[in-house]
């Protein structure tokens, strides 16, 4: 007889292991059949996070709307040390969540700790931008939103007297680090019409590319926690233009239908971390090939014993790590652009 497969499972504290299980539970009893999603039951089990005026943990927060008829808004956290820094003293970090484009906010509790902590390990002033959602706004509704953000930043004076514009880095996690690399690229085509804004750098964090093809880690770690297949599918479903699949630009950056960015000027250097125990590994690594191929600076980071979205969870050693790792890119890409 046949021996069957090994069943794959990362080590991870306990902690980890319910978190993931509620996270996929939610994500799960949420998507409805039809292609829509539950919000109301959704929101039941999405905790939220409220600004602080008063710094907490560091940082103080606030939110800002932009556009009241999309629900456009973005939360900006200070660090308690910008006031000490001096003006135009502090990077400006453009941050996006993640969740497949259909799901959480920058007020969800995990990113708002993940934008405290960038604001204060940096130091930084953070923009967490609160996007449309899928499968109510479909592609490329979200990339409009993530450049409006930056023409907004670039014309308006609300940001914090620290907070300086030239030195803007674009980043994101999973659906949030495409978006990223999308806004990355408009804002290299529309430079010449940007008066302030200078992004110096693009942070993907395990990115959310994908394809028809299935990978090997795609069908390897077809039960990850937080990441599989079918949870994958339903996302690019919900968030690509009807009758699209997966080889559509948005999702298969680097497939035949990908933007040819090799002539592209004004490109950021890129950061790409790659976990071992994510199922969109391998689309990760195509990405930072095709930047290189493409003439563009790129770097990756990997670390072989990670899940999907690892950073977001403080009692796993790796997290704290990555924060050094970013820490160090934004300091090299401001220094060499002296």
């Amino acid at each position: 007889m046949a021996s069957k497969d090994p069943v794959l499972s990362p080590s991870l504290p306990w902690k980890t292991r319910i978190t993931c299980g509620l996270l996929n539970f939610c994500t799960d009893i949420s998507r409805r059949n039809n292609g829509t999603i539950n919000r109301r039951l959704l929101s039941l089990f999405d905790i939220r996070s409220p600004t602080t005026p008063s710094a907490v943990k560091g940082v103080s927060s606030s939110d800002y709307t932009l556009d009241s008829s999309r629900n456009l808004w973005f939360r900006i956290f200070v660090p308690s040390s910008a006031s000490a820094s001096g003006p135009k003293s502090l990077p400006v970090f453009i941050f996006f969540h993640g969740g497949g484009f259909a799901f959480l906010s920058p007020d969800t509790i995990v990113y708002d700790a993940v934008c405290r902590k960038l604001a204060r390990k940096i130091p930084s002033i953070v923009i967490s931008v609160n996007y449309r959602l899928s499968p109510e706004h479909r592609y490329p509704c979200q990339y409009e939103d993530g450049f409006d953000v930056i023409k907004y930043l670039d014309g308006e004076g609300i940001l914090p007297e620290e907070a300086d514009v030239s030195k803007c880095f674009l980043a994101g996690d999973s659906a949030g680090a495409n978006l990223a690399h999308h806004v990355a690229v408009r804002v290299a085509e529309e430079s010449a019409s940007l008066k302030a804004v200078r992004v110096l750098g693009l942070v993907t964090i395990q990115p959310f590319f994908g394809g028809e093809e299935r990978t090997a880690a795609e069908l390897r770690l077809r039960s990850a926690p937080i990441v599989n297949l079918d949870r994958t599918d339903w996302m690019w479903k919900a968030f690509l233009p009807e009758g699209s699949n997966r080889d559509h630009e948005a999702s298969n950056v680097s497939g035949p239908r990908g933007k040819d960015i090799s002539g592209l000027r004004g490109f950021p250097k890129t950061l790409v971390f790659v976990g071992g125990w994510d199922p969109l590994q391998d689309w990760q690594r195509k990405y930072y090939e095709w930047l290189k191929k493409s003439g563009k600076e790129a770097e990756k980071i990997e670390y072989p014993d990670m899940i999907h979205a690892f950073y977001l969870f403080p009692e796993i050693p790796g997290s704290h790590q990555l924060f050094t790792q970013l820490k160090d890119f934004v300091l090299n890409c401001i220094s060499n652009s002296k």
